[in-house]
């Protein structure tokens, strides 16, 4: 039996593109092991699946003053010494990383081992945690064409990002049920991210009066961003989020708004939804949101609002061009090369396992 270690952690997007490959990996049967933060958002999110679980000591790398820059290295070395010998003890063939900070210990103990490693980079131009982890990695797995060129040649390949395979197993009228929606009128589906985007759902609520004559509303607002004075509103429905549910919502949705978080567009992608995006402002993020859309948008996936302009009116107006042109969009996504992610990944993953050294 082949044996893997996958790691990455801190926030969903490093963690939910290792969940929709566990299927994959345990059809070709492999032992399936993951290294975390002792406490981090991938330990709770793992515990659904059957995997042992290994937390190890880890630190953020800052490009700004904090005092913790004076006492994080020394908890990235500390798990350095953890994961090697975790890693020890497991033997895998191969290592997956799909990057956060926690993601930086365990490639490199593993590299210092001789253990062949393959990492993912979400973002258009690799993050600090993956810059650190490039040279000792056997692959470099991403999502969009333009990064092939801030990576090693004989490295890099366009993968595109893992997503869940239930989320295209959806069933169209239990979301309508769900949300109390009629089957003759298109839906809306808005996601802000998993804490949501105070500045998108403002907006959204504001353009309601001039959605709700032409469309549903499906708005996934955000931990305790549901405004109760809305609630009665026919043909809008808000959530906080959703979990097993999200398929089903995927499945009724004609047309997306949503942020531009690799892994989120990625599903949008995979699923051949036509969307409009709104990036995090580079003052709020390192930019990568705003760079993620433009690609998209140079592809022909998705049409792109700044927030910086974003109003009610904007939005409503294009939301409807988008339905309008719908058709289009869902060709150009139906055209790219970024759709067998799962399979161009354990391919590599089989590959490297399969010729040891380098």
């Amino acid at each position: 039996m082949k044996r893997i270690v996958l790691t990455g952690g801190g926030t969903a997007g490093h963690v939910t593109p290792n969940m929709a490959l566990l299927p994959k990996l345990k059809e070709l049967d492999y032992d399936i092991h993951y290294i975390g933060s002792m406490d981090g958002m991938e330990k709770r999110l793992m515990a659904d699946f059957d995997i042992p679980y290994y937390g190890i000591s880890t630190g953020k790398f800052r490009r700004y003053f904090d005092v913790k820059n004076f006492t994080d290295p020394f908890r990235v070395l500390k798990g350095f010494s953890e994961a090697r010998k975790i890693l020890k003890q497991i033997v895998p063939d191969v290592v997956f990383s799909k990057g956060g900070f926690v993601s930086v210990p365990v490639v490199r103990a593993a590299a210092s081992l001789g253990i062949p490693c393959i990492i993912h980079e979400s973002d258009m131009t690799p993050g600090l945690a993956n810059k650190i982890c490039i040279p000792v990695a056997r692959k470099i797995c991403c999502n969009f064409p333009e990064t092939l060129a801030n990576l090693p040649g004989d490295k890099a390949v366009l993968t595109g990002s893992p997503i869940r395979e239930e989320l295209s197993r959806g069933d169209r009228l239990a979301g309508l049920k769900m949300c109390g929606f009629t089957a003759n009128k298109p839906v809306i589906m808005v996601v802000g991210g998993s804490l949501g985007a105070a500045s998108v759902n403002k907006v959204v609520r504001q353009a309601l009066s001039k959605l709700l004559p032409d469309f549903q509303v499906i708005h996934l607002c955000g931990r305790d961003k549901i405004d109760p004075s809305l609630e009665q509103i026919e043909g809008y429905k808000q959530f906080e989020f959703l979990k097993n549910d999200m398929k089903d919502a995927f499945a009724m949705s004609d047309v997306v708004i949503s942020r531009a978080g690799a892994n989120a567009i990625c599903e949008l992608l995979a699923l051949k939804k036509p969307n409009l995006l709104i990036p995090l402002p580079a003052g709020s993020s390192r930019g990568d949101q705003i760079l993620n859309a433009k690609s998209f948008e140079s592809q022909g996936f998705s049409m792109v609002i700044e927030e910086e302009i974003l109003t009610e009116n904007l939005l409503a107006d294009k939301v409807t061009e988008l339905y309008s042109c719908r058709h289009s969009y869902i060709e150009n996504m139906g055209r790219s090369n970024q759709l067998n992610s799962i399979q161009t990944i354990t391919n590599l993953l089989e590959e490297v396992t399969r010729t040891p050294g380098k």
